[in-house]
Parts: C-alpha cells; structure tokens; sequence
C-alpha cells in the first residue's frame, strides 16, 4: 500500500510540476511485485500453516489488516490503467469484490461479538473505510454508479468506526507502545476520501477542500508528535505511516491541480519528498529487522 501510493503521487508529480516520470511507474513496478510475492508467501504459509492464518483472522488486531490484500490489489489495478485498462478493470473488480467480502466478514463478526475497548485500534479503518479507495480508480474505469456507491460504503463506515476509535484512545486503555505509530492510519480517510471525491465529481469542491482541510490539520497535530513517536522501537507497525502520508501527497497534488497558487510548487515538492523518505526509512529499517531476525516477533 505504502509503495503504491508513493507511486501515485510520483505520477501526479510527473504531471503537474515536471518530476521524472520514470520514477513513479518503478514504484508502481514494484507494487505489482511486492504484492504478487507477499500472495504467494501468504498462500504457501496458509497451507504449511493453517492454523496460524486461522488465528490471524480470529485475532481482534491482526485481522483487520486483511484488508489491505484488496487495497494493495486496487493500487495495483490504478498503475495498471495507463498501460491495459482492460487489465486494469478485471484488476480492479476483483479487488472490489475481495473488499467488499472482508468487509462483511469482519463488520459481521462485529455485530456478532462485540469487541473489548482494547481491541479498537486504527488499523480497524483498513478493510471498513477502505472502500473510498476504489472510486479513486472506478470512476476512470467507467463505474460511476457502483463507485458512488463504494465511497458512501466506506465514508458511512469511516463515520461510525472513527468516534469509537478516538473515544478508545482519548478514555483508554492506552495503545501498547508497538501499535502507537498506527495513530497515524487516521490520515488515510480524509485524504483519500477527499481524492475520490474529485474523482467522482471532476472537481476539488467545498466537500473535498473540507475533507483535505482536515487531513492537513491532522498532519499538523502528528507533526509535533514526531518526537514521541521517533522513541517508538521499530516494528510492522510502522509502516502505517507509509500509506496515510502516500495518499496524503496524492491529495495534495489533486488540491493544487483545481486550486492552483504560486506557492504550490515549491510545497508539493516539500511533500513528495517528506512521504517518499518515510517510506524509504520505513523500508530500509524492515530490511535491517530482517536481516538480523528481529523482524517477526510474538507479541
């Protein structure tokens, strides 16, 4: 998720202020790859190991990040377009479907069985507000209808889950210290709903400025937690910064594309850059936890 949006934001660089192409389709290369390889690592562990996915999917944390397959499998889908929309669009639908399908699978457990207060953490919005992703792309596939349709899904969710989140963490208990750089995962709806939108509409409006206004304020209030959040030991869950910050730049570009100012420029390279090194950071730090075996750890 995190390389694929830093891909989009690198092709939106290329056409509004003159970055290299090149780089944004190498990042969106490499999605395609890294997807494909974590599937199959994936596939191979659920048949030597079923009962480890079986808890993965059982576990009030872990299961939430089931849906980042299908996100990761729409970005997929939207670096495809320029090349095979075709592809792209079979792509794309059965990346919808797989959402869609997890959505319902963890929204049913939910009703079901309710949870703790402990076990709400942010990664809960990935597979519940995750559908305002897919209009991003839907809308340029020719699915107006269902996309319109997709972001009341995920905004309608996004408003239900977030109060429940922030009452968790305003009232505790507090999050473990290791699921901390999460917090940052309430970027993504706001940016990316915002981004959406306009793709929806064809225009940055009231709405969409309101959504990315507040998706600024937020990178405000994180941007004086650095700080606390540098004393965080590395762990997987920092690559929750990757994706949030990604489709935070995208939003930016798209703002700047219907709101044009002089200033513009020299801020969205400001951006570009910030989110590309968080995820270079985060990326270079993941290879050195591996390295030395500290990647996967028990909780």
């Amino acid at each position: 998720m995190g390389f694929g949006g830093i891909g989009l934001a690198w092709r939106e660089a290329a056409r509004l202020i003159g970055a290299p192409q090149l780089i944004g389709e190498v990042f969106l290369a490499a999605t395609l790859l890294l997807w494909l390889a974590i599937a199959v690592s994936h596939g191979i562990r659920a048949a030597s190991h079923p009962e480890a996915l079986s808890g993965d999917l059982k576990h009030p944390v872990r299961s939430a990040f089931a849906g980042a397959i299908s996100i990761g499998l729409m970005l997929v889908a939207g670096g495809l377009i320029p090349y095979s929309p075709s592809l792209a669009t079979i792509v794309w639908s059965v990346a919808v479907i797989l959402h869609l399908v997890i959505g319902v699978w963890l929204l049913r457990g939910l009703l079901q069985a309710p949870r703790d207060a402990a076990a709400l953490t942010p990664p809960l919005l990935i597979p519940l507000v995750g559908n305002v992703v897919a209009p991003i792309f839907g809308a340029k596939l020719g699915f107006p209808t269902l996309s319109w349709m997709l972001f009341g899904v995920g905004i309608v969710l996004w408003a239900s889950v977030q109060p429940l989140l922030l009452g968790r963490i305003f009232n505790g208990p507090p999050l473990p210290e290791r699921l901390r750089p999460t917090l940052v995962i309430f970027l993504a709806p706001p940016a990316v709903s915002s981004v959406a939108l306009a793709s929806l509409t064809g225009e940055f409006g009231p709405v969409a400025l309101g959504l990315y206004g507040y998706a600024v304020f937020l990178v405000a209030i994180f941007l004086t937690m650095a700080r606390d959040f540098a004393k965080v030991p590395f762990a997987m869950s920092w690559w929750g910064w990757t994706f949030p910050t990604a489709t935070f730049t995208v939003a930016s570009f798209a703002a700047a594309s219907h709101h044009p100012a002089a200033w513009h420029i020299p801020v969205l390279w400001a951006v570009l850059l910030a989110a590309t090194a968080i995820l270079a950071i985060v990326t270079f730090a993941t290879l050195k936890a591996a390295a030395g075996g500290h990647l996967l750890k028990p909780e």
